[in-house]
């Protein structure tokens, strides 16, 4: 058992490390490697987690806080969440008028039944156990109240989907050449290519306790929202 958290400690202490190296460019690079559906994306996540005004919204793995600054301009107070202190900085550099924490998403500091919402995009996979961080999540929700997550998903179409795998792993590094650490972003295409696919997240979802879970494909579903609501 003493192992297991000592691996648990080290891999989330190489990812800290990992995203606050990249924080700087973090953006630029996904603009790049989206080639500009990034912004479309972000939109969509707004749209689906339909803030209100009044309401208090966490965005978990916020990075730097572009989606939580796009959300809070639909009237919601947000929290930004992440567990990168290289993250937060840049957050608050140009999102200053947001709630800013440090955070993991398997041992949220938050009270039960706190946010009207959680939210959080690219960044489920990165956690090391995604039921655990999909209970936290469901936990510090008031009831009623809805979960939204973006995240790198399934082409949906064969053909898409060979030349998809077949991108990532090869381009996507060569790409990332510009932001100086190469190693984040072959990282970055593994963990892609290792997540679970649409109807399984949903699952996971299901069996963390989430009620009503859809999802709705983006670009061919290189990217799915889903949606869910805690009973």
């Amino acid at each position: 058992m003493q192992n297991d958290r000592a691996t648990l400690d080290k891999r989330r202490a190489d990812v800290q490390r990992m995203f606050d190296a990249v924080a700087h460019r973090y953006d630029l690079m996904n603009s790049i490697m989206s080639l500009g559906q990034d912004r479309a994306w972000r939109r969509a996540t707004v749209d689906a987690i339909a803030p209100r005004p009044g309401e208090h919204v966490l965005d978990l793995a916020a990075g730097t806080a572009k989606s939580s600054a796009a959300i809070a301009e639909r009237g919601a107070r947000v929290t930004a969440a992440d567990l990168s202190y290289g993250m937060l900085h840049e957050g608050r550099a140009n999102f200053p008028f947001l709630d800013f924490v440090n955070a993991d998403g398997m041992a949220l500091p938050f009270e039960d039944d706190t946010f009207d919402a959680v939210t959080i995009s690219y960044g489920l996979r990165n956690i090391e156990d995604t039921t655990a961080a999909l209970r936290e999540m469901l936990r510090v929700t008031r009831p009623g109240g809805r979960l939204v997550v973006n995240e790198f998903s399934t082409p949906t179409h064969p053909a898409f989907r060979s030349l998809y795998t077949t991108y990532l792993p090869t381009a996507l590094p060569l790409m990332a050449r510009l932001s100086s650490n190469r190693a984040a972003y072959e990282y970055l295409a593994e963990s892609i290519l290792a997540w679970p696919d649409q109807r399984t997240l949903a699952g996971l979802m299901t069996a963390a306790g989430w009620v009503d879970v859809e999802w709705r494909d983006l670009t061919g579903g290189i990217v799915a929202l889903h949606r869910a609501r805690k009973a």
